[in-house]
């Protein structure tokens, strides 16, 4: 599903971000990216959707490659992904079902199934009551929920989710975690970026933690070990 193969990203300004990353996210996981501020989980991230392109190094995401594609590949794997952000990225001048409508639209769905499917979507994330609401009367995780209903639009094999409850209190945060798992549930694997530990302690869903650009701990590699570095210098805190 996706397979990094010694990957090794630098910028230009900032320098090294990844070196050497190797892992695989198999069809249906769910899959928890952890570390601290700078680590490199949103370079991870944008690697997956081709946003960015490895210095060193192969990412294959559902058969395609970063080394070799034809022209389109990208925009129709993009079709395929399901992207989050933590900022919501929501067209404040339209209302809850014509934010997700618009998902539809771009892709060329026919106009005529848009209603049912955008009915339905809104059905599974709990805001068939909000659809005529604009993003402004909405609360932040109302708002995280309209983001994710336009992620699924397309029915995507991956739902990769970068902070998405960043900007969320603790309430809020279950509510969102509790759909990405019901979304997971129906064979859709998921890639979350996080930095909220308490989240990731009460899941049981694989972890990779990454410091300094690098993998220094993988749940399904380590069979469970307890991690070392910052993930672990936080548990002692507590």
């Amino acid at each position: 599903m996706i397979r990094f193969s010694h990957v090794h990203k630098t910028f230009a300004r900032s320098g090294v971000a990844l070196q050497d990353v190797s892992f695989q996210v198999n069809k249906g996981e769910f899959v928890f990216i952890t570390g601290p501020s700078g680590a490199g989980k949103s370079t991870i991230l944008k690697l997956c959707f081709f946003e960015e392109r490895p210095t060193q190094g192969e990412v294959k995401v559902y058969g395609t490659s970063s080394a070799i594609h034809k022209k389109g590949d990208v925009p129709k794997l993009r079709r395929r992904l399901g992207i989050v952000f933590q900022d919501f990225r929501l067209l404040e001048d339209r209302n809850v079902e014509s934010n997700v409508a618009f998902a539809l639209e771009v892709t060329g769905t026919p106009s005529s199934q848009i209603p049912g499917r955008v009915s339905r979507l809104l059905a599974q994330v709990g805001l068939s009551a909000k659809a005529t609401a604009l993003p402004r009367e909405l609360s932040g995780g109302e708002q995280q929920r309209v983001a994710i209903a336009r992620a699924l639009a397309n029915d995507p094999v991956v739902l990769i989710a970068d902070e998405p409850t960043g900007n969320l209190d603790e309430r809020a945060t279950r509510g969102i975690f509790q759909l990405f798992r019901d979304i997971n549930a129906s064979g859709t694997a998921v890639l979350m970026a996080t930095h909220d530990l308490d989240l990731v302690r009460r899941s049981e869903c694989r972890t990779i933690e990454v410091n300094r650009g690098q993998i220094v701990f993988d749940s399904a590699a380590d069979g469970g070990m307890r991690p070392s570095g910052p993930q672990a210098a936080l548990e002692d805190l507590e």
